[in-house]
């Protein structure tokens, strides 16, 4: 029994350390990828075409900086690619949007 109980104990230690080993790298290429998807989407117009989305990647990516500087990684993580996806979001609803227009001459 004393066995098990050393054994367990060895494994709770193993499982603390690999949780806290979750939280010490930044997420920096989430975050260059939800800055870059961004710059993407205002490149095709997202910022008149698509704003709402465009504004929620830029909310989420504020959100993740600010996270960044609290050190709460995972929650940075999840913000930077909760960004990214608006923002590919909003580069979609702009090609549409602009095709759409050239389609029926509304500019």
């Amino acid at each position: 029994m004393n066995m098990f109980k050393k054994s367990l104990q060895a494994l709770f230690v193993t499982v603390l350390v690999l949780l806290a080993g979750c939280e010490t790298a930044p997420p920096v290429q989430e975050m260059s990828d939800a800055r870059q998807a961004i710059a993407v989407a205002k490149k095709a117009g997202a910022a008149d075409l698509a704003s709402f989305h465009l504004d929620a990647a830029e909310k989420y990516l504020a959100s993740a900086e600010e996270s960044l500087g609290r050190q709460a990684y995972n929650q940075a993580r999840r913000d930077a690619e909760h960004a990214k996806m608006k923002a590919l979001d909003a580069l979609k609803a702009a090609e549409l949007e602009a095709s759409r227009k050239q389609d029926t001459g509304d500019y």
